[in-house]
């Protein structure tokens, strides 16, 4: 149903004379439009009328109705159809050809409007993309179309290729906009040219390659000869920027011809041609890395000679530019501050060189050593550049320096790139050079550097911006450097007093933050003799600035003098030591105190405790009245209580007081903070000089109670942990209470799945210490826990648990163990089958196996009889309980019981998985000397069992020759390497995953042993067989994330086999017939997995190493996968990627590749009425993690050279669906 009525009512509102009236009738059309946009459809003849009149109300003479026109334009392209649509685009056109300018501006704002509005998917898009892209176009060829409109047709260009780039960029389309704009680069007007330069740039993507080369050749490269005019020249360098900021692949092929030419250029006497030829380098750097590796060298030395470009001021000759930071005339520095000189623009290129160098330094960090040797004395040379932004410039760059060697400078440097920067120095500099890292380099640059920077922050002319930058530096050094700056005490000093004599405002407080953290850095990488005697001046002004009102100053005072407290400790004497006490003091006694504020005071507090005691003592203990109270926010009061009880002797009384405020904290009922309680509580009972209180324990165990219990894991182990100290320490008050109060609940507790870790681990303490307490009560707890687990639901039971904390109890009271074993040794026998349950005859099996461990059962043979005969069990869960029990049985003694079990392997082949995994039991739980004795009886037999054998039976073969290799690795380590070349390929598989096995070894002589040998086992990545193959990537994994010093240097030669195996392989993909259905298989996916997984373990631990143009190339692969699972690895990967500032400005050209794919799997595929729920909640998931690394990938800064992306992140976060999830995602 149409609603003529309506419509006509508004139009007749849009045609009164009333201002107001027109512009309620166009909002109102508005609503109805985004409410029903059916309003117009069925209805031509008003749909007509209604968009003829909004036409008309563009002309409107009033502004506020023409933008509201422009407005609901833009919500009408959506519904109106196709013919009605011609008719807007040809209107607006036509209005922007006009004379009149109003109109002109207005039709061109139209026009964008509508192009933003329109639908990503529709029939109308496609529709109208075709109707106005070659309007638009025709309109760019007009000669006589104006400088303002064709402005403003290039941005509605620039928004249709954004956004609809298939629709635009069709080799059919007519006139291409490629030829129709590439004639504006020699408008007279620069705005136009600058305008279309952008535009261009967003048209070469994906412009046809015939399109482009006529680009390259008939508008770039002739105009980057020597002898090109001028103004022509500098267009070209800017369109060369533009394109390599949004399409640097598409230059690849002219890359040796456009270099040059730039490099040329810069040299030309232009200064705006100069900077751009900068600027385009500097883009270079960033988008395209490895094109740009060849002309290094001259792009460094373009950035050395043009940072010192300042024709104007006749200041010294370059060997003298360091001069400039050490000018010792302040009125010298005063002139020079204030010289000016509006004309001079040539603060734009020493700019514009810097960002050169810092983009040189952000992308090469592998060349650390010869930027310390090359960049690093110029940029010092400029800190004292005359322009300010130039100075800031300088400082960032030098603090990238700082961060790439605080990140990277530990690592091998590049030797073979030394000279793509520097010239080749003589021979005894060069055996020098080896000697040199980038931290001795900085070191000795060191002196040079302060000296030239606190120069510059001396004055009392130099802002607080300024200032502010050169702390951050001065921060930044000694975080790469501790302790280099102990010879500029003084300046620094003198430099912080002046900053901290005024009060902190809103423009200053920043400086003041950066100032006192600076401080607080200092005190902490060095010794007090270096500062002690500038404190006289320092401790005035901190003291200062602990009394400050802006908390933040406060509080960043009070972490200065806990790093000062730290330094001097032990602080004798000090009247700043009294006086912070009483400041800090004043500030916990105030109610209205910033919570910041007041946690830093208490630590404070705590520091004084432990580092000035002969300050602090005489004064009573006011202090812990403030500190300890029951309201508002305890933890940092907690947090100070701990710290004190562990590093200062105090007395019983103020332990006593504190432990009964802990255990009022401990009554409320937030669980916020409750760890840190008890980790208190802890300390504090350890501190008791004359033993606990014998009244404490009646009182605080039934406090302890409520958190006996697995409703939150965490806690119960603290809980546990704390009766068990008080077990150890007061027994006889603690034990009554514990049996009365927490023993029955604790008996269900060691059979609950839920507890394991450190909950488990503090269980067995509790239990070992029970025993301790009371020896009798060791017969009543082993059978109750056994009653406990009977009586459980057998779904819920966890009787390995069970049989670990009976064993705790026999190993803690020996007494008891000849009747144990003897009591569930019968359960064991076959007789008594019939009488026992399954549930009952496994946990005796554990039982037994977890007492093997510590005990002799040589006298009890036939248990061990009765376990092997257990192999042959029928329930899966009893063989494998036989199997654990026989391993540890045969620990308590090797000569007698290990025969057996290998007589076991040997003669029954149905049982030689299962006598296997007893061995893996002897090999892990047997100590380094019992495992000598044995490792030769078991190392042929281990081999012989995993030749021509199932998986699982060949894993657990090579976890025990894993394991014995690290016990005697030059013994069996060439045994191991002697079989690489096995004709056997389940032998070669053997072989590889006992390496792997190997690999947690830490023992550095085994690392000798091994670093030579490496590469032969991990050349099993080149094997015929698949799963060899796939072994030796998971051996490659885990040598990346445990001696990735091992492997480093041989990635050169692992990483293509690598990346050759994250390919889909059509030959390892077959057809499976399930009944009606067919089902494909990838043999090759979990080789393909283990290959993506270590690409991921390598950009943690081997960065440096990998070629990131090669390593990005590969991940679109791994986004576009048939799997889910690697799918979920690649989107892992980019989030990675995006979070390093190295790896995030290679990433960020290739957002628009990665576009496609990310959309595909985040729209997932179409729900139908065979899609079941496990198909729904899966696809949920992956698209959960599509948001989760789209995200990450939208904090990265793409400068625009992403808009297909750009667009992308905005239509998923106004996604009805799944909008709202993203948006939470994105932090907005």
């Amino acid at each position: 149903m149409t609603k003529t009525y309506l419509m006509n009512s508004l139009i007749e509102k849009m045609q009164s004379p009333d201002q107001d009236f027109r512009f309620m009738g166009l909002n109102d059309l508005m609503s109805e439009i985004k409410q029903d946009p059916a309003s117009l459809i069925g209805d031509e003849p008003t749909e007509t009328k209604v968009l003829k009149q909004v036409l008309s109300l563009v002309e409107d003479r009033i502004s506020e109705v023409k933008n509201q026109a422009v407005k609901c334009l833009g919500q009408l392209i959506k519904i109106i159809r196709e013919t009605q649509m011609e008719l807007v685009v040809d209107s607006l056109i036509n209005f922007s050809v006009g004379k009149d300018d109003e109109l002109r501006d207005i039709s061109g704002l139209a026009l964008k409007t509508i192009t933003s509005e329109l639908p990503l998917e529709g029939k109308i898009t496609p529709r109208a993309c075709a109707k106005l892209a070659p309007k638009l176009l025709q309109q760019v060829l007009n000669t006589e179309t104006p400088p303002e409109t064709l402005i403003e047709t290039l941005s509605t260009l620039s928004i249709l290729i954004t956004r609809f780039p298939a629709h635009v960029s069709d080799p059919a389309l007519s006139p291409h906009p490629l030829p129709a704009i590439a004639p504006l680069l020699s408008h007279s007007r620069p705005a136009v040219r600058k305008r279309a330069i952008l535009t261009l740039s967003q048209y070469v993507p994906v412009a046809p390659p015939v399109l482009v080369d006529d680009l390259l050749q008939n508008h770039i490269l002739p105009f980057l000869a020597p002898n090109a005019n001028l103004e022509k020249q500098r267009t070209t360098v800017h369109l060369v920027a533009a394109i390599i900021r949004q399409a640097p692949q598409q230059l690849t092929s002219v890359y040796n011809d456009i270099i040059p030419g730039v490099v040329k250029a810069v040299q030309r006497d232009d200064d705006e041609l100069r900077e751009g030829c900068l600027q385009a380098l500097e883009t270079l750097l960033l988008r395209s890395l490895t094109e740009a590796a060849p002309f290094l060298s001259s792009i460094v030395q373009i950035g050395n000679q043009f940072i010192k470009y300042d024709p104007n001021y006749a200041g010294p000759d370059d060997g003298e530019d360091e001069e400039m930071a050490d000018a010792d005339d302040d009125d010298e520095d005063t002139d020079l501050d204030e010289y000016s000189d509006d004309e001079d623009t040539s603060y734009k290129i020493r700019r514009a060189s810097t960002k050169l160098l810092a983009a040189v330094i952000t992308t090469r960090p592998e060349l650390l050593t010869s930027l310390y040797k090359e960049v690093s004395p110029v940029l010092i040379s400029r800190f004292g550049d005359r322009e300010k932004t130039v100075r800031l410039e300088v400082w960032a760059a030098y603090g990238v320096l700082l961060n790439q060697t605080s990140m990277y400078g530990g690592l091998p440097q590049s030797q073979e790139n030394d000279s793509a920067i520097r010239k080749r120095k003589r021979d005894s500099e060069e055996r020098m050079d080896i000697e040199e890292t980038p931290y001795t380099l900085l070191r000795s640059q060191v002196p040079s550097l302060s000296k030239a920077l606190l120069q510059q922050l001396k004055s009392p002319k130099t802002p607080p911006p300024m200032l502010q930058a050169g702390f951050q530096l001065l921060h930044a050094l000694l975080g790469v450097l501790p302790g280099c700056l102990s010879n500029q005490i003084t300046p620094i000093a003198a430099i912080s007093q002046s900053v901290l004599l005024q009060s902190p405002a809103t423009s200053t407080s920043a400086l003041h933050l950066t100032c006192l953290s600076f401080i607080a850095l200092y005190f902490a990488t060095h010794g007090p003799g270096t500062f002690s005697a500038s404190l006289p001046t320092l401790s005035p002004v901190l003291l200062k600035s602990v009394g400050e009102k802006h908390p933040r100053v406060a509080s960043e005072a009070f972490r200065v003098f806990s790093a000062l407290l730290n330094a001097t400790r032990p602080v004798k004497n000090g009247e700043w030591a009294e006086r912070l006490y009483d400041q800090a003091l004043q500030r916990l006694s105030t109610h209205d105190t910033d919570a910041e504020v007041r946690g830093c005071a208490e630590d404070c507090i705590a520091d004084l405790w432990i580092c000035a005691l002969d300050v602090i003592k005489p004064k009573g203990g006011k202090e812990w009245q403030a500190i300890c109270r029951t309201t508002g926010n305890t933890a940092g009061a907690v947090r100070v209580v701990t710290k004190v009880a562990r590093d200062v002797e105090m007395s019983d009384d103020w332990v006593n007081c504190c432990v009964e405020w802990i255990m009022g904290l401990l009554k409320k009922s937030e669980r916020g903070g409750k760890p840190e309680i008890f980790i208190a509580l802890d300390t504090l009972l350890k501190r008791y000089s004359s033993g606990v209180p014998t009244d404490l324990p009646p009182t605080l165990v039934p406090q302890i109670r409520p958190y006996i219990s697995t409703t939150d894991i965490s806690l119960l182990s603290h809980a546990l942990t704390i009766i068990t100290v008080l077990l150890e320490l007061s027994p006889a008050a603690t034990f009554p209470e514990v049996e009365r109060e927490l023993l029955g609940d604790i008996y269900q507790i060691a059979h609950s799945p839920l507890v394991s870790g450190a909950a488990l681990d503090s269980l067995l303490m509790f239990f070992s210490s029970l025993v301790q307490a009371d020896s009798q009560i060791a017969t009543h707890v082993v059978p109750n826990l056994v009653t406990s687990v009977e009586k459980a639901n057998k779904s819920d039971a966890n009787l390995a648990n069970v049989a670990k904390c009976i064993g705790q109890v026999v190993q803690s009271a020996q007494g008891v163990a000849a009747g144990t074993i003897a009591v569930y040794s019968k359960y064991m026998k076959k007789s008594s089958k019939s009488k026992s349950t399954t549930s009952i005859v496994v946990l005796s099996l554990l039982i037994v196996g977890e007492l093997g461990r510590f005990i002799d059962m040589s006298k009890q043979q036939d248990t061990f009889s009765s376990t092997i005969e257990h192999f042959a069990a029928e329930e899966e869960e009893i063989r494998a309980a036989a199997a654990f029990a026989a391993g540890n049985i045969a620990i308590g003694n090797l000569h007698q019981f290990l025969p057996a079990i290998l007589r076991v392997a040997e003669s029954d082949p149905h049982k030689k998985l299962l006598s296997l995994h007893a061995l893996k039991e002897v090999v892990t739980h047997c100590s380094h000397g019992q495992l000598e004795g044995v490792a030769e009886q078991l190392w042929a037999p281990l081999f012989q069992y995993s030749e021509d054998a199932e998986d699982s039976t060949r894993n657990v073969a090579a976890a025990c020759l894993g394991k014995l290799t690290t016990t005697h690795p030059t013994r069996y380590l060439p045994q191991l390497h002697s079989r690489i070349h096995d004709e056997n390929p389940a032998a070669r598989a053997t072989v590889v995953s006992a390496i792997r096995h190997t690999l947690a070894e830490s023992s550095p002589s085994y690392d000798e042993l091994l670093a030579s040998l490496i590469m032969d086992f991990l050349d099993l990545i080149h094997d015929k067989d698949l799963n060899v193959r796939r072994l030796a990537l998971s051996a490659l994994n885990s040598a990346a994330r445990t001696k990735p010093y091992l492997i480093r240097d041989h990635l050169p030669t692992l990483l293509p086999s690598l990346y050759a195996e994250m390919k889909v392989n059509p030959d390892l993909i077959r057809t499976v017939q399930m009944g009606p259905w067919t089902h494909k298989v990838d043999d090759g996916l979990d080789a393909r997995k283990t290959a993506w997984e270590t690409l991921y373990t390598l950009l943690d631990t081997c960065l440096a190493k990998l070629d990131l143009s090669i390593l990005l190339s590969h991940l679109l692969a791994a986004i576009s996968d048939p799997s889910d699972e690697i799918k979920v690895i690649g989107h892992m990967l980019l989030a990675r990627l995006s979070a390093s500032p190295i790896t995030s400005i290679a990433l960020a050209q290739r957002l628009d590749g990665l576009t496609p794919s990310l959309e595909l799997t985040m729209r997932g595929s179409a729900v139908t009425k065979d899609t079941v729920k496990q198909d729904i909640e899966r696809a949920a998931e992956l698209r959960r993690s599509t948001m989760r690394a789209v995200a990450a990938l939208s904090k990265i800064d793409s400068a625009g050279s992403a808009p297909k992306f750009d667009a992308f992140v905005e239509e998923s976060r106004k996604n009805e669906q799944w909008g709202q999830e993203f948006k939470e995602l994105l932090g907005h």
